[in-house]
Formats: structure tokens, sequence, C-alpha cells
């Protein structure tokens, strides 16, 4: 998929600096330090920036995992947000996305790759590495919410991953709820 030659480590305190240099002084876009799934209504709105790092490092100072950076050559360039669907309450409150059964899903929530290894594959090396951490972790199917991509999108309205990129890392649609938006699954 891709000619980098990356690693895949999970978020912990050790890594939070990692963390913050991939995404920057903007968290990654417009302050949410991958931050959106987790706080419903004016919640997320109201903590951009700041409070929305500070919250995500809460969680992982709580020793919660909540996703994977991807290295090239020592340096971090792409994060993927994944934990059991329970942990997102906004996903778990959607109308557009609610579950499509009772079974217990991990989700993708976020990938974010650095500017300047975009389109060489590391969206899907990242997807892959997620399906790999969550069956570590006892998943037996992990589900992520794509954006059917027409043509070029600006990356802060595809940072649910485009559903080309899913599809190559193994996954299907399991239902499309809109025109533009779909559920993606991979059975483990």
């Amino acid at each position: 998929m891709t000619s980098l030659d990356l690693t895949f480590h999970p978020l912990t305190q050790k890594l939070w600096r990692d963390f913050e240099i991939l995404f920057g002084e903007n968290g990654a876009c417009g302050g949410c330090w991958c931050m959106h799934w987790k706080l419903r209504g004016k919640a997320f709105s109201e903590n951009k920036g700041e409070s929305n790092r500070q919250l995500q490092k809460s969680v992982v100072d709580a020793k919660v995992i909540p996703g994977l950076l991807a290295y090239s050559e020592g340096y971090p360039i792409g994060w993927v947000a994944i934990e059991p669907r329970s942990q997102y309450p906004k996903l778990t409150h959607s109308r557009l996305l609610k579950p499509i059964d009772d079974q217990e899903v991990w989700s993708i929530t976020c990938l974010f790759v650095h500017k300047k290894y975009r389109r060489q594959g590391v969206a899907v090396s990242l997807l892959q590495a997620a399906v790999d951490h969550a069956r570590h972790h006892g998943a037996k199917i992990v589900e992520g919410y794509p954006v059917d991509a027409k043509g070029e999108a600006p990356p802060a309205f595809i940072f649910t991953g485009t559903a080309a990129a899913f599809r190559q890392a193994g996954f299907q649609e399991a239902v499309r709820p809109s025109p533009s938006r779909s559920i993606y699954r991979h059975a483990i």
C-alpha cells in the first residue's frame, strides 16, 4: 500500500509529545484534538483548542488508549482513533450513524495524516493497524464511518476517512444511511 517504512504505537503518556507534534497548534483541525465524537452538543465547540487538548490528555493520563500513532523514520506522521463504540457519546447518539445491530464493535472515528505524507497509502496502513490493535484487545468487529468523497474534498471534511481507503484496508460497506456517508465493517 505504501513505500514508507511505517511503525505503529498506541498513544500513551510516553508518546503524548509526539501526538502534540503531529497535531500542531491547531489540534489537527480547528482545535479538535480528536474529541469530536467524545463530546456531545455544545461541549465540543465550547472546548475547542486548549480545553480539548487537556481533555484528550486526561484520557491518555487515565491510561486509556484512544488510538495509534504512525511513525516514519522515527517521526509521527499519522493518527487513527480506535476504541469501543461505547467510548464515543456523540456517535452513540447519532441518528445518521446509529448502531446497525446489537453487536459490540470497535469504532474508527478519525484519521489524520501529516500533509507531507498524504496520498501515499498511510491512511490504509493506519486502518489495517487499527484492526490489528482491536483484534489484540478482543474485538470481533471494527467499524468506520467514511465519507464517499467525490473529487477533491478538503481534509477537514474527510476526517473520518474515505470509503476508498476503507475498501483498500479490507472493510466492506454494511449500510449507507446517506448518499455520502456509509458504515463500513471489518469482521475479525
